[in-house]
């Protein structure tokens, strides 16, 4: 998504946000197995955290990073996805594809 001109914030985001879409978590599988799905805490907005990676934010993506609110998906959680037949939201920031589970967040 990260073009190599600039693009107002604005803009970015209404664009970040008209890509973001439901997905159930079989159809992510192959990326899953490549390393390349991050999964993003409910607690989170989805389109800020993409709209952070986009813009290569380093502070924030390393303070979610840390904090645990944002990491890759690990063979716990992608096995429990799998049982549950999960639908997510999902949008992709080359080369990741961030995903959020907002059924979690009814469950906390």
């Amino acid at each position: 998504m990260h073009e190599n001109f600039e693009v107002e914030p604005d803009v970015l985001k209404a664009k970040i946000i008209s890509e973001t879409a439901r997905i159930q978590w079989l159809e992510l599988q192959k990326f899953y197995a490549a390393g390349s799905v991050v999964q993003v805490s409910a607690e989170l907005d989805l389109v800020d955290v993409a709209f952070a990676f986009s813009q290569d934010d380093k502070a924030a993506v390393q303070h979610w990073l840390h904090s645990g609110l944002v990491d890759r998906v690990n063979d716990t959680q992608a096995q429990l996805w799998v049982e549950q037949q999960a639908e997510l939201w999902a949008v992709v920031i080359s080369p990741w594809i961030l995903v959020q589970d907002k059924a979690a967040q009814a469950t906390h």
